[in-house]
């Protein structure tokens, strides 16, 4: 370990696990640690059930019942893929795709007035749904219509829109849209989690369904994607890339502490040894001092015995309530899957139930997802915070100190060191936590920001790609 890298990257997490594949493979020497024994950190996939079991406290064990532990695997964060979304891009160009097997999720729901539909996302869909009156119908319909036609390049697309100044409220009002359809399509297509959305200007909305369109449009059940085994397989077929590529790992391996001179990350110390590195990345949990909270999000995994009502018995589905539906601020969602999937005993169902917190009461809050999944074999409840770093890793606000400073992770960090004092961490770039989201764009634009501000430039899907001749033994077949 006494070596000098040219990035340590502290946690496996999904977001840490790219960047350290992508970094690799751009031909920096790469050293990621992680002081769990597994891989993917907060996003890793739990088996055996008994596993499960003993990281709620749920002493008794899991009943027969349940069938055998090791049959499951159970996300900690539920999400799902769009289709043609950004984390599909950076699995194709990194070719990580031939490690992982996914199966296209067989549902998109919305919840209105204490029912389900399924969300309807094209010209026959909206046309056949049970969602919208027969004029209504008509008018979502030319909606969807404007929307796929849409080009940001081409005015002709516009109708009198401006992409740039004309706000998504005023979109829906020149197509006349009554409010349950503005809910789903916010919500269900665009993928909103609150409406602050309808008074900025509606581009990035109109890009967000015709996202979910086109992820839709090449496999046609929903626009979802998931992974057999669970998404614990992500952040290792990830970490396969970077070992490809010549990055070291190793798990189980304590940090004490992340060693600063003249006000610039220069190593990490385990166990004794220092790693000497020119940047540093790792998720909030590695530098408490250098994050902020931002909120909490409540999950809630549920195993089931049969499929969620109302969704043609599908063995895997998502289910968004809309926040105006429940009289909140911020959206409901469930993400199911099963045994299908390789992540459940035969004839099991693994619903996870996700919201920002609102109040003192979180599982209050999710009562109306929970009500969709009864009858409920055994629940598991996390309430996580959600936090951003408070610096963007570039700036110093002390640009020269007279000795270098052992700057510990609590417990035990130095109460009157720069790094207690509030002194910016100079090339050390911080994730965001997984928010309440079922699909990982956030993610894939938490990446993309801390690999420009690392590399300083944009991020190009062309330097994901692997070389032509892996130097590392995978060479193109």
């Amino acid at each position: 370990m006494d070596e000098e890298y040219d990035v340590i990257v502290l946690g496996t997490g999904l977001t840490e696990c790219i960047l350290s594949g992508i970094m690799s493979v751009n031909g920096k020497k790469v050293l990621h640690m992680d002081r769990n024994p597994y891989y993917g950190g907060e996003s890793s996939s739990i088996t055996p059930l008994e596993e499960l079991y003993k990281r709620f406290q749920l002493l008794e064990g899991p009943p027969e019942s349940m069938g055998r532990g090791r049959d499951w695997n159970v996300d900690l964060i539920p999400k799902f893929l769009m289709a043609n979304g950004q984390l599909v891009k950076m699995l194709l160009y990194t070719e990580v795709t031939r490690y992982l097997d996914f199966k296209v999720v067989e549902g998109s729901f919305v919840y209105k007035g204490g029912k389900i539909y399924k969300v309807p996302s094209t010209e026959t869909e909206a046309l056949a749904s049970n969602l919208m009156g027969m004029f209504e119908k008509r008018r979502f319909r030319k909606f969807l219509v404007f929307v796929a036609n849409f080009d940001e390049n081409d005015p002709k697309t516009f109708e009198g829109v401006d992409p740039q100044t004309t706000s998504m409220r005023d979109v829906y009002r020149k197509f006349d849209l009554g409010q349950d359809v503005i809910d789903f399509t916010g919500h269900a297509l665009a993928l909103y989690r609150t409406d602050d959305y309808l008074d900025q200007p509606c581009l990035e909305t109109i890009n967000r369904i015709k996202l979910y369109s086109e992820s839709l449009a090449r496999y046609g059940k929903s626009p979802y994607l998931y992974p057999l085994y669970g998404l614990g397989e992500l952040p290792q077929g990830f970490a396969r890339l970077s070992a490809i590529y010549g990055g070291t790992y190793m798990l189980n391996k304590p940090v004490d502490d992340i060693i600063m001179e003249n006000g610039k990350v220069v190593g990490v110390k385990s166990e004794g040894e220092v790693a000497r590195c020119k940047q540093l990345i790792c998720d909030p949990s590695y530098i408490p001092d250098r994050v902020r909270k931002a909120g909490q999000v409540i999950r809630i995994i549920c195993i089931l015995s049969h499929p969620i009502k109302n969704t043609n018995d599908a063995n895997s589905c998502q289910i968004i309530i809309p926040q105006n539906q429940v009289n909140r601020k911020s959206d409901i969602y469930v993400c199911m899957i099963s045994y299908a999937h390789n992540v459940a005993a035969q004839g099991k169902y693994i619903a996870i139930a996700s919201t920002t917190v609102e109040t003192t009461d979180p599982e209050k809050e999710v009562e109306p997802a929970l009500e969709l999944l009864e009858p409920i074999d055994q629940k598991f409840v996390a309430i996580s915070d959600l936090y951003e770093p408070i610096d963007d890793g570039c700036e110093s606000q002390v640009s020269s100190l007279s000795q270098p400073w052992l700057l510990a992770a609590p417990p035990g960090h130095l109460p009157d060191s720069p790094w207690a004092l509030g002194f910016g961490c100079f090339q050390v770039f911080c994730s965001c936590s997984y928010d309440a989201t079922t699909h990982f764009e956030t993610t894939c634009n938490d990446i993309k920001d801390i690999y420009k501000r690392m590399a300083g430039m944009a991020f190009d899907f062309e330097n994901m790609k692997r070389k032509q001749n892996d130097v590392f033994g995978e060479a193109e077949q």
